[in-house]
């Protein structure tokens, strides 16, 4: 009996494998086919979510970059709080080390002789002072120290300090305003020197002062020129009188003059043309800009030549060539901070008598300051 139970039980097996095979085979399809059917067939996936951030944690909107406008020097942007003026003897590093590094060997050697002499002279020529200027320091230094019979180093750093107050003493620094009307500052000076910028940034003094500034684009010349002041203007809450490419620049500041009248304005800037002080053409222009100015009696209170500290004697060349040209009434010395030939001012004041009103010594608005002599002076010592 139990061979044939066995028998039985062997034949359901080979039945139940021969139909499954032909099950199979029916299909066409491998077990490896079945199996991606059924992932086919299954419901999709949702798809991940980002995490959610932590309460603690403020996802700010990216905000689009500013398109930048050829040209046109930016200032830095400035904290709402209020405003630190900056100082003289924190922004004068390079200048003060060309001098304290001769200081410090004066001092060091412990008497007075010649190379004491030579070493001060050395330093006020390689910040820029100048041959003329430096020889006029030095004698003076020296007469007064034999007068006192010095033979104390530091006694001499002192009396070099005082003969560089006095040099830089006496003379008007204050921006000069008409007794009425809108007064007019004119700006001149070469192309580089900062002169778009420096016109900004008293425009911006002048607005936070509470007075209407009217911008007069007379740099009909330079391409761009116009757009660039646009662009200072609105920046600066300053209104603008402008023409086309290539217009007279005579009529824009006939214009402009007239348009502050009206208006009631306080001030008006005068762009001018940046021009080479060897370009005959170009400086009489400038005359003419000056006499249809000088046609409203009084107006004309400024007339501003920009300079680059950073070009030490060539930029005195420069004062000196536009002083023929035109009567130049102050100087406004940009990038103080930024070079070791801050000694320009002494040779400026000593050789041409030209008072630096205003100096540049950074990028925001805050950054063009009166100059005060004791200030500078400090600072370098």
């Amino acid at each position: 009996m139990e061979p044939v139970i066995l028998v039985i039980i062997l034949a359901v097996a080979v039945v139940m494998t021969v139909s499954a095979f032909v099950l199979t085979r029916r299909s066409g399809k491998s077990d490896l086919e079945i199996e991606r059917d059924a992932t086919k067939l299954a419901p999709p996936r949702a798809p991940k979510q980002p995490p959610r951030p932590s309460p603690t944690t403020k996802t700010a909107p990216t905000a689009a970059e500013p398109e930048a406008i050829p040209g046109v020097e930016e200032l830095e942007a400035e904290p709402p709080t209020e405003r630190t003026k900056p100082r003289l003897r924190d922004r004068l590093g390079k200048t003060r080390a060309a001098f304290t590094g001769a200081f410090s060997v004066v001092t060091g050697r412990g008497k007075v002789d010649d190379e004491t002499w030579d070493e001060l002279e050395e330093a006020l020529i390689m910040a820029d002072v100048g041959v003329p200027t430096t020889t006029k320091v030095i004698d003076a230094v020296r007469q007064r120290a034999q007068a006192e019979k010095v033979n104390d180093p530091e006694r001499v750093i002192e009396l070099l300090r005082e003969v560089l107050v006095q040099l830089l003493a006496g003379s008007d620094r204050d921006l000069r305003r008409a007794a009425s009307g809108p007064s007019v500052w004119m700006f001149v000076g070469v192309n580089g020197v900062g002169k778009t910028t420096s016109i900004a940034k008293l425009a911006q003094r002048e607005v936070d002062a509470g007075h209407r500034v009217v911008l007069a684009a007379a740099d009909t010349f330079r391409a761009a020129a116009a757009e660039q002041l646009a662009t200072w203007a609105e920046r600066t809450g300053s209104e603008i009188v402008r023409g086309q490419d290539g217009a007279d620049p005579g009529s824009i500041v006939f214009d402009a003059m007239s348009a502050a009248s009206t208006r009631g304005a306080d001030v008006v800037l005068v762009d001018t043309a940046g021009r080479l002080h060897n370009k005959v053409n170009l400086m009489e222009e400038l005359k003419k800009l000056r006499r249809i100015v000088d046609r409203t009696e009084g107006a004309l209170c400024e007339v501003l030549l920009v300079v680059d500290a950073s070009t030490g004697q060539n930029g005195l060349t420069q004062a000196r060539q536009f002083a023929e040209t035109v009567d130049i009434t102050g100087i406004v010395l940009t990038k103080l901070d930024g070079t070791a030939k801050g000694g320009i001012v002494l040779a400026i004041q000593s050789e041409l008598d030209i008072p630096v009103k205003a100096v540049g010594v950074g990028e925001t608005a805050d950054d063009l300051i009166p100059f005060d002599p004791e200030d500078f002076i400090a600072a370098l010592f």
